[in-house]
């Protein structure tokens, strides 16, 4: 089941729903059923500092074929 994030629009709550196909979600605060799906964005974390960070296709990463070469592009 995806999660999905809504915002109520009857009384402004912000919540994450997990929804079944099928199903109309509801705010769990008002119980209305107009909502809008809000853009969700995800995160990661590290259990390591020490990870080097990932190059970016800008012609630095040192790969050897030389600028222009880079296989981030």
């Amino acid at each position: 089941m995806p999660i999905y994030e809504y915002a109520c629009e009857t009384c402004g709550h912000k919540f994450e729903a997990l929804i079944r196909s099928g199903t109309v979600p509801q705010c769990p605060n008002c119980q209305s059923a107009e909502l809008n799906k809000q853009l969700s964005v995800f995160a990661t974390t590290s259990a390591s500092a020490t990870t080097a960070p990932v190059p970016s296709p800008c012609d630095t990463c040192g790969h050897a074929g030389g600028p222009g070469a880079c296989g981030l592009q």
